[in-house]
Parts: structure tokens; C-alpha cells; sequence
């Protein structure tokens, strides 16, 4: 389809980034730069290899593999945000030079709440658009991903009440249009925040449970008298959070998500991956947001912080081997 070329920067190349590298990069008016590490080198010289059980199998190559984005030598009508959250707060020192606040859409597709923040705080005028994503892929070997059928999004704006909400709306239509094209399952939602919330919900519950007794699931829960409760007292505790700072989550999602998690198969989780694999994990943005806003806005987190703090001392260790 013919329309005015878009820069496109995709930050963060592992299952997630790739995958939507290769949803964007099917709109024939996006140039696509990638911000490639652990896989540069098998990127660069062979692009990216999607074999997905919904879209089939595609090789993608971007306009340009690069190792940061100060090395792309430009700006960027769209920065796509799907590292790890492990220091948030470092990030957009990294895209500052991507980013003209002019002109550039910030998006961010990563777990966890209060992941736009520390942009807001840098880009003050920038477009930023939040993204709760579903997706079951992994990066088999580096610049290699294989795709499952799970597929899911759902995106809106950050509010940003200095902006032309006009202009704002643009934006997220444009995107919107770019996945569209790609061919990905997808919503703009009214208020985002419910979705994250509600994933953060899940993420707090599943992915620090199977991390710290290195269970599954369904092993998890019928492991003892204590442990469906307990998994419900901190999805719960969680949802007081969100209420406080009014995003309007209902207490019923507890039972949802218990129902959905006994209707899966037994599952790990990403925190519990990257645990096993010796990697820093999304401790902070998924339980420390969390629990900071409780403490300040005097909700009762005992659950949470418990949890929080155990596995900030276990990520201190996998961030710093050489110094414990």
C-alpha cells in the first residue's frame, strides 16, 4: 500500500521485539532498524528467521542491525520498547539521540506497570503507547524464533495531558494500521492501565511462585493446604494497589485467573526462565511498582512485599555474581 515512509526502531530483539519486527516489517512504507545484542551477529548476517504456526515461515532483513540506537544516526517516527524491564530508568538515555519529541512515538510492549514513567519523565512531549501483549514465542538460537499460535494485544495511550490529543490519536490510528497490515490480533482499549494491571495480576502470582519453589503451576497450587490461598491473598493484595491508584480492577479476577491457569496445561513462566538460565529477571517492574505505590498509598502488601523482597535478594545475585 502506497503512504509516506515511516522509520521504524525496534529496541530489543528477543522473542517479543523479533516478533513484532516481523509484524512490521510486512507494511511495505516501514524502514526497519533493530537494536540486535546477544544475536547481532547471526541477525546481521542472515536476518531474522520467523517460523510462526499462524503466519508460516519468513526472513526477515531490516534496513539496518545495529548494536545501540545512538548508532542508527537518526531519529524515529516510532520507537518500539520490548527489552526486558530489568533498569527502566536507564533505557531512555539509551534512545535519546532515536528520539525527536517532535515527531517520535514512543511503544512500549513489555510486562509489568509504571514502564512508562521513566519515559514520560524524559520525553515529556513525546506520543507514548502502552502495549499488553500475549504471545508465546522463544528465541530457539540467536536471530531465530518460533512462534505458537498464542497471539494478543492490547494497546491505547499514555495519557499525556500537554499534547494535542489530535495529533496523539493519529498516532495510535497509524500504528494501529501498521499491525493491522502485519496481520497480528490486536484492540485499542480506552484505558490501558486495566490490561496491565491485570497482567501484572497474573505475573506477580505465577511468575514469582514458580520461580521461588521452581514448580509449575498446577504443582504449585495442590502442593499444600496453604497455597491457593495464598496465591489469592496476593493477587488480591495486588488489585488493592491498582483500586488505590484508581485503576477500576475487580476482585473477580482472582477467580478468573485461578480458572484459567487450571484450564491450561502446567506452566513455568518467563521469571522462572530466566532464573534457571542465570539471567536478571523483571523483579522490580512487576512486583517493586507494586509494591513502592502500596507502601505510599498505605495498602496492606504484606504478601507482596514478602515475595518481593526475597526475590530482589536472588536478582541481586544473578545481577552481580562476581560481588556475593
Amino acid at each position: 500500500m502506497a503512504g509516506k515512509q515511516l522509520d521504524v526502531l525496534v529496541y530489543g530483539l528477543g522473542a517479543i521485539g523479533s516478533f513484532y519486527a516481523f509484524i512490521l516489517s510486512r507494511n511495505d512504507n516501514v524502514r526497519l532498524t533493530v537494536v540486535a545484542r546477544s544475536n547481532y551477529d547471526a541477525v546481521a548476517a542472515n536476518g531474522l528467521k520467523m517460523a510462526s504456526e499462524n503466519h508460516g515461515e519468513h526472513t526477515v532483513k531490516p534496513y539496518k542491525v545495529v548494536r545501540t540506537a545512538a548508532e542508527a544516526g537518526t531519529t524515529f517516527d516510532y520507537v518500539v520498547c520490548a527489552h526486558k524491564a530489568i533498569d527502566q530508568a536507564s533505557v531512555p538515555a539509551q534512545l535519546a539521540s532515536a528520539v525527536d519529541e517532535g515527531k517520535t512515538t514512543i511503544v512500549i510492549i513489555q510486562n509489568g506497570v509504571g514502564n512508562e514513567e521513566p519515559f514520560r519523565n524524559a520525553f515529556p512531549a513525546a506520543t507514548i503507547l502502552s502495549c499488553v501483549t500475549w504471545v508465546g514465542a522463544k528465541q530457539t538460537e540467536p536471530g531465530v524464533i518460533a512462534h505458537t499460535k498464542s497471539e494478543d494485544m492490547q494497546m491505547g495511550l499514555f495519557p499525556n495531558p500537554k499534547a494535542d490529543s489530535a495529533t496523539e490519536s493519529q498516532r495510535l490510528s497509524t500504528f494501529a494500521g501498521l499491525l493491522t497490515t502485519g496481520q497480528t490480533v490486536f484492540q485499542v482499549v480506552p484505558n490501558i492501565q486495566v490490561q496491565r494491571w491485570e497482567k501484572v495480576v497474573w505475573n506477580a502470582a505465577w511468575n514469582s511462585l514458580t520461580t521461588l519453589t521452581l514448580l509449575d503451576t498446577h504443582s504449585w497450587l495442590s502442593s499444600s493446604a496453604g497455597a491457593t490461598p495464598m496465591t489469592r491473598r496476593l493477587m488480591r493484595e495486588v488489585i488493592d494497589v491498582a483500586r488505590a491508584l484508581d485503576v477500576p480492577l475487580e476482585y473477580e479476577l482472582v477467580d478468573r485467573l485461578i480458572a484459567k491457569i487450571l484450564d491450561m496445561p502446567p506452566i513455568g513462566s518467563s521469571m522462572r526462565n530466566d532464573f534457571e538460565a542465570g539471567k536478571p529477571m523483571e523483579v522490580d517492574v512487576i512486583l517493586g511498582y507494586p509494591v513502592r505505590r502500596g507502601r505510599e498509598l498505605g495498602v496492606d502488601i504484606a504478601t507482596v512485599e514478602t515475595i518481593y523482597t526475597v526475590l530482589t535478594a536472588i536478582n541481586q545475585r544473578l545481577m552481580k555474581p562476581s560481588n556475593l
